[in-house]
């Protein structure tokens, strides 16, 4: 009894001791992830060795983007489940192996049932110490069954994982092309812009100090100057606007800020490829690919699975049973043996949840159809939208085109002007600044034009890369299969409209 209470004692002092506390990371365990994370970000990369143009930007995006990377091992992750998943429908196999002692025999005497009185001397038909050890192969049949139920589900999830791999790639080549497309105003106007910038600022500084010597009259030194503020606030707006985007751009390609790449300058072109499907063709298709439809899909899939497996829970479990013992006990007769059998057994209380389950099942297959109906009216609104935006971009980019070239015509005719001494240097800035403004505007037109052309594919879910690309190609490959991709699309969408 002693022993037990100091056995007890000694117990509750050990968990005592064990009782864990928060354990904060420390400041150099913190600065040692933080230098880690720092260092990896953009590590392995291949590095920028000459202009990038729209379609290297997308190959790079694809292979580098950490976004797109998360989904590639959401992918990775759910395949590996299902590995796992596949082991549960196999037979258990396990072998055990024990010792066990003790400082004196284990006997037994007999007592008689009708004289009371002991009628066997103590007596011992097992050893003090023994070995034993064993090897048993055992199968559920309704553990296999489920496993397979599960293990199907568990396919489904790698599909879904896949459509939002889609999902994510169409947008972040989107994203891609619109910052291209922006970088490359920033790139073509950001020095132009700071020249006029520097000449307003100069401007303005002489006509103040006319104005203080009052050389000039002094609502018209302020009527000038009141226009060249304007001038320069314009300008640095349109310098606010543009300097994001190449930086925008560089995180979708996971450059580290403040690396220094240029950009490929193609000329300034108006030539969008026409659309020539149909609206109920486009949202027939749309309804067909887009991944959020068939994640839905499959959603309902899973579910559906999900009442296989409450009838599979209520069913009889039925488990078989072989095993190989070995026991070092010499008493017995049989020191090894080969044992089988069959066991079978059904909880019962299984059948009157088997009811209420039916009902979640039922009840979450409604919901993913009603959603699958929300889905669907927002997918064949997005591509309807998606198609008038089309329209309008192509438009606005062609009015743009328009105004450019005629703004181009005036400053031609300033210019000459100003030379001649007929025109003002305050004309001649304001003219320069709105030929700048008229080729920035043409050059946001030209992106939300590109930007919406791939919306539209976006919108009917049909892929911006090739099927086979997984992002692991080096960037030259996935360049030339981009590249191949959008020109082919385009000639095709050009041969439609002929």
């Amino acid at each position: 009894m002693n022993k037990g209470l100091a056995l007890l004692g000694a117990s509750t002092l050990t968990l005592g001791a064990c009782t864990t506390v928060p354990e904060p990371f420390t400041p150099a365990e913190l600065n040692e992830t933080a230098t880690s994370n720092f260092q990896r970000v953009d590590a392995e990369q291949e590095p920028v060795s000459a202009p990038i143009d729209l379609y290297e930007a997308m190959a790079r995006s694809l292979k580098y983007n950490l976004d797109y990377k998360v989904e590639l091992m959401e992918i990775a992750l759910r395949d590996r489940e299902l590995d796992l998943q596949r082991y549960d429908m196999l037979p258990q196999l396990v072998a055990s192996a024990g010792y066990g002692g003790r400082n004196n025999f284990a006997g037994a005497s007999s007592l008689s049932l009708i004289t009371r009185r002991q009628s066997l001397e103590p007596s011992t038909s097992q050893e003090r110490d023994l070995f034993t050890a064993d090897l048993a192969l055992s199968w559920d049949v309704l553990d296999f069954g489920l496993s397979y139920v599960r293990a199907k589900q568990g396919a489904d999830e790698i599909l879904i994982a896949q459509e939002r791999r889609r999902k994510v790639a169409n947008r972040v080549i989107e994203d891609v092309r619109s910052s291209y497309w922006r970088a490359v105003s920033a790139e073509r106007l950001l020095t132009k812009l700071q020249e006029l910038e520097g000449s307003v600022s100069t401007t303005l500084e002489n006509s103040e100090r006319l104005a203080e010597r009052r050389l000039s009259a002094p609502l018209t030194a302020l009527t000038y100057q009141r226009e060249l503020l304007e001038i320069q606030a314009q300008i640095r707006k349109l310098q606010r606007e543009l300097v994001v985007a190449k930086a925008q751009l560089a995180a979708l390609m996971n450059l580290r800020p403040g690396t220094q790449f240029s950009l490929v300058l193609p000329d300034r072109t108006t030539e969008l490829p026409a659309v020539q499907y149909a609206g109920e063709d486009m949202m027939m298709t749309a309804l067909l690919n887009r991944p959020e439809l068939r994640e839905v899909s499959y959603r309902q899939r899973i579910n559906s699975r999900e009442l296989d497996a409450a009838l599979l829970s209520a069913l009889p479990s039925f488990r078989g049973i072989l095993g190989v013992n070995v026991n070092s006990n010499d008493f017995l007769f049989n020191n090894n043996w080969v044992n089988y059998g069959a066991q079978a057994s059904w909880n019962v209380l299984n059948l009157f949840r088997l009811p209420a389950h039916k009902k979640a099942v039922r009840a979450q297959d409604d919901l993913l159809e009603q959603r699958e109906l929300a889905l669907t009216m927002a997918v064949i609104t997005q591509v309807h939208v998606s198609r008038a935006r089309y329209g309008h971009f192509s438009q606005e980019l062609e009015t743009a085109s328009r105004q450019m070239a005629v703004q181009d015509k005036i400053l031609g005719q300033i210019r000459s002007g100003y030379k001649a001494g007929a025109m003002s240097r305050q004309t001649l800035l304001r003219e320069e600044m709105n030929t700048l403004v008229s080729e920035v505007k043409y050059d946001i037109a030209y992106a939300e034009a590109q930007n919406a052309y791939a919306n539209l594919f976006a919108s009917m879910g049909i892929d911006e890369f090739a099927p086979d690309l997984t992002g692991q190609e080096d960037v030259a490959t996935l360049q030339t299969s981009l590249a191949k991709l959008w020109q082919d699309r385009e000639a095709a969408m050009k041969l439609s409209g002929q």
